[in-house]
């Protein structure tokens, strides 16, 4: 059985122009004063084409695995990902990835509301703060499961190799 896998990474033009002024002034809201579009140690922050804007080499996308560049914190907005799932009659979304509470929850809430199935797959995520990451699972599972379900990746693999 085939599952697709797509990429994400938000990134911003370098002139800033998608990057809307109250999210600039927000990320620029820390004790550094560093936000999207300084310079750092490895290019301008989450600026398209920079070094630390890209995909890390050991999860880089294979040739038949698309990547989504979005100028937001949710893969759905502004960009053609749900064309590409409808496309492909994607019904299901398993979400991985960084950071569990901003970008990564804000893709399942966008993909739950347009009626997909998602499942967060816990031990496959992160954030920068612990918390916030076990907030963001215990979210998952409210009110019946509002965004989707949980379960970690040797649960995911038993079903999955369970479906070959």
């Amino acid at each position: 059985m085939e599952f697709p896998i797509y990429h994400t990474r938000e990134g911003h033009r370098p002139d800033l122009s998608s990057l809307p002024p109250r999210e600039l002034f927000r990320s620029r809201n820390n004790p550094e004063k560093i936000g999207i579009g300084d310079p750092g140690p490895l290019g301008r922050l989450l600026i398209r084409g920079e070094k630390g804007w890209d995909i890390i080499p050991e999860l880089y996308p294979l040739p038949n695995e698309p990547i989504i560049d979005k100028p937001t914190k949710g893969a759905f907005t502004y960009t053609d990902f749900e064309l590409l799932l409808r496309n492909r009659g994607v019904k299901n979304l398993i979400l991985c990835g960084v950071c569990t509470d901003i970008c990564v929850h804000t893709t399942m809430r966008e993909g739950a509301d347009r009626g997909f199935d998602c499942l967060l797959v816990t031990d496959a995520c992160g954030a920068t703060i612990d918390a916030l990451h076990t907030s963001s699972i215990d979210m998952v599972g409210t009110e019946g499961g509002i965004f989707g379900a949980v379960c970690g990746t040797d649960e995911l693999i038993k079903v999955l190799d369970s479906m070959e």
